[in-house]
C-alpha cells in the first residue's frame, strides 16, 4: 500500500465517522465528549484497516482494492453530497432541483478521486474522450440516482417511525448507493480501463 492510500483512507474514515456523527445528533442521541472521540478516532483506522485487507485481496483480485477506494472516494462524496443537498434545498425548496444539483456537484469529487486514486488512470492522451465517457455513465447514474431518491423520499415516504429529516438522509444515502453501484461497474469496464 502506498503512503496516499493511508492518507485518503484515514480522511475519507473521518469524514464517514462525521456522517455518523451527524447521524446520531439528528436521531438527538447525545453521543458526550468520549463518545464523540471514538466516533473520532475509530472510523479513520477502521477505513485504514478496511483498505488494507482489500489490499491484501487485491494482489490475487485487482477489483477488490479498486473497490474498495472506489467506496471510499463514494463515501466521501456523498457526505459531500448530502450536505449539499441540504443546503441547496435551504435555498432552493424544489427536492429534486437540489438533489440533482449536489449529484453533479459531488460527482467532480468522484472523477478526480476515481481516476487518479481508485483506478490509478494518470494518462492524459484521449482525455476529452475519457471525460465524455465518464459524463455519459454518470448522467445514467445520475437518473437511477434522483429515480431511487424520488422514490424512496417522494413516493414510499418515511418508514419505521423516521422523521422525515432522517428519512430524507437516508434516501440520499440510498439512491448514492444504488447509482455507485452502476457507476463502479462503468467507470471499471467502460471510461478507466486500461
Amino acid at each position: 500500500m502506498k503512503i496516499t492510500d493511508v492518507i485518503f483512507a484515514l480522511i475519507f474514515g473521518r469524514v464517514i465517522g462525521f456522517l455518523i456523527g451527524d447521524f446520531l445528533r439528528e436521531w438527538n442521541i447525545n453521543i458526550g465528549l468520549y463518545w464523540g472521540l471514538v466516533i473520532w478516532l475509530a472510523f479513520p483506522i477502521i477505513s485504514l484497516f478496511c483498505l488494507w485487507v482489500a489490499f491484501l485481496l487485491g494482489r490475487k483480485l485487482l477489483f477488490v482494492f479498486q473497490g474498495a477506494k472506489f467506496f471510499l472516494v463514494g463515501a466521501a462524496a456523498t457526505v459531500v453530497d448530502l450536505k449539499l443537498f441540504e443546503l441547496l434545498f435551504w435555498f432552493f425548496p424544489i427536492v429534486v432541483l437540489a438533489k440533482g444539483m449536489s449529484f453533479i456537484i459531488s460527482t467532480f469529487l468522484k472523477y478526480w478521486g476515481n481516476k487518479y486514486w481508485a483506478f490509478g488512470k494518470h494518462e492524459k492522451e484521449d482525455m476529452h474522450k475519457e471525460i465524455i465517457q465518464f459524463f455519459f455513465i454518470t448522467a445514467i447514474g445520475l437518473l437511477i440516482d434522483i429515480t431511487c431518491f424520488y422514490y424512496i423520499a417522494e413516493i414510499l415516504g418515511p418508514q419505521f417511525s423516521f422523521p422525515d429529516a432522517i428519512w430524507l438522509k437516508i434516501s440520499v444515502i440510498i439512491a448514492a448507493i444504488a447509482a455507485a453501484s452502476w457507476n463502479f461497474l462503468g467507470y471499471k469496464f467502460f471510461v478507466f480501463k486500461k
